[in-house]
């Protein structure tokens, strides 16, 4: 004969089964932390080691990161990256992931030759101060040349071609590799002050590529910018 629980003890009958549902699932989640545990820095291992062709560029995945921000970052396609590194669902990747870039490896630059000669009046060290464009300019020349500028007083950029001049140091109206480049005031987005900088390179255009500090909305970073040969416009060297 079958009789039908009562409703209270139906309710224990419910939560016991729920019970050992849910310590099942507690006993298999901690078997497969227990496993990640165990291999998990192996299997991330394996996406970081994953090696990329030599003429490849390789990117390790951080938090936050896309493909689609990767591929932007290099200047190439989402679909691109995910085919050449085989990747079946663009949209999962793994932080330190291996991603390759094809062809992107960047090439060594050979130094830019300075044909002229060096001047012979010389500075003890930088003393303009960071950041200030006369800061860079003075550092920089230092890292190319291995001089500092000799002159620290009536020294505000615009000034700098006449000081040149006082010390013996060369004045260009003509874009030299490696030189300072000297703005007077207001000419090429120059302050009132005028601006200094370094030619970093010479374009077949006929511009110059140019490094300064204090320009653009970064004073503290080092900014390259274009600018060209006219009035106003100097190399010191």
């Amino acid at each position: 004969m079958n009789y039908a629980l009562p409703g209270f003890w139906q309710q224990i009958r419910e939560h016991r089964t729920i019970s050992l549902v849910l310590a099942n699932a507690v006993v298999l989640l901690a078997m497969l932390l227990g496993v990640f545990g165990l291999f998990g820095d192996r299997i991330l291992d394996t996406f970081a080691a994953t090696p990329c062709s030599s003429g490849d560029q390789s990117y390790i995945v951080r938090g936050g990161d896309t493909l689609s921000g990767i591929a932007a970052r290099y200047k190439t396609t989402y679909q691109r990256l995910a085919d050449y590194n085989k990747l079946a669902n663009p949209n999962l990747i793994y932080v330190q992931q291996r991603i390759c870039i094809p062809g992107a490896k960047p090439q060594s630059k050979a130094p830019t030759p300075f044909s002229y000669t060096l001047p012979k009046t010389r500075g003890s060290g930088n003393w303009f101060a960071f950041p200030q464009c006369t800061w860079w300019a003075n550092q920089r020349y230092y890292q190319l040349h291995g001089v500092y500028v000799p002159w620290t007083t009536n020294s505000d950029a615009w000034q700098w071609v006449n000081r040149a001049r006082d010390f013996g140091w060369r004045v260009s109206y003509s874009p030299v590799p490696g030189s300072i480049i000297v703005f007077q005031p207001n000419v090429q987005g120059a302050s009132w002050l005028g601006h200094v900088g370094i030619v970093e390179r010479v374009n077949s255009n006929g511009s110059v590529t140019v490094s300064n500090t204090n320009w653009g909305a970064n004073p503290t970073s080092v900014t390259y910018t274009t600018a060209w040969p006219g009035n106003g416009v100097a190399f010191v060297y």
